[in-house]
């Protein structure tokens, strides 16, 4: 049996770290407006 050439690679070298880093912050604000808006859906549904 041959052995692969290259070694199998972390999900983080065929990714760059900066990718990782805006795929965050993009999911954590649009948790955020979510959250937001669900907001303001609750306080209208109150106020009615």
């Amino acid at each position: 049996m041959t052995e692969p050439t290259q070694p199998r690679r972390s999900m983080e070298d065929r990714f760059p770290r900066a990718l990782w880093v805006r795929l965050i912050i993009y999911v954590a604000v649009g948790h955020l407006f979510a959250a937001f808006i669900y907001l303001l859906f609750t306080l209208g549904a109150q106020n009615q």
